[in-house]
């Protein structure tokens, strides 16, 4: 067998997609895209799996239900592929799980959901980990050669999408945090306006009043002049 037998061209242009962000874009998309790929995609594999680690925090997806359930069987048990290639770093591969005798536990979690081979490839996304997963129902279905290149182009496809996503992620709170701190500005406009208003003083008091009371309660000045704004409207619709 070729050492590329596993990467076909439609598997290719699938990781590529994967870096291609959008608006609807999450880790989860980009995971189960992943996980899909594998399992379309991959000669001989029936399924695939995805575990993003950070901070001791899991993320879990699957091309199939069952897989999800073994991910999460072996998380539990403590032994396996998948746990191996993570506490390790090393890419882990199990060619038939009915005569692998290194973790009698998970085979016997694997074998009933219909899995007869593993191959288990761990990536390096700072400051995350992804152990992706890929299954087969057959033995011996992910050759030595094989698995070199597809955890290789793994590595760099898989990578990339994923450095992109956390990316992504901080422009995407930073917009967020930006139009929070604009609309809770605009608030407080607003409620120095309400202020001025009624009694008659220059913006600079207005603003001074509305700190102290927000001192004095313990709120801050955005949910003050919020609350403000509220109650103005409330007595206007009154009226």
């Amino acid at each position: 067998m070729e050492s590329t037998a596993m990467i076909t061209p439609g598997l290719a242009r699938d990781l590529a997609t994967l870096g291609r962000l959008g608006e609807d874009t999450s880790t989860e998309t980009v995971l189960r895209g992943l996980t899909t790929a594998l399992a379309a995609g991959v000669p001989g594999c029936s399924g695939g799996s995805a575990e993003h680690w950070r901070d001791r925090r899991v993320l879990t997806s699957g091309s199939h239900s069952e897989l999800i359930t073994l991910v999460e069987g072996e998380r539990e048990i403590g032994e396996g592929p998948s746990t191996e290639a993570r506490q390790t770093g090393a890419r882990v591969a199990v060619a038939d799980v009915l005569t692998d005798t290194r973790w009698p536990r998970y085979a016997a979690l694997a074998t009933r959901c219909g899995v007869r081979s593993v191959l288990a490839v761990p990536i390096k996304v700072p400051p995350a980990l992804l152990v992706v997963g890929l299954y087969s129902v057959r033995r011996d279905a992910f050759s030595p050669q094989g698995a070199q290149s597809l955890a290789e182009m793994l590595t760099e496809q898989v990578g990339v999408a994923m450095a992109n996503m956390s990316d992504f992620d901080e422009v995407r709170t930073d917009a967020a945090q930006l139009q929070e701190a604009l609309a809770g500005r605009a608030l407080i406009d607003q409620a120095k306006g309400i202020i001025m208003q009624t009694s008659g003083c220059t913006a600079e008091a207005a603003f001074d009043e509305l700190r102290r009371i927000s001192q004095h309660h313990q709120v801050k000045v955005a949910d003050l002049a919020r609350l403000l704004v509220e109650e103005h409207q409330r007595k206007n619709r009154r009226r």
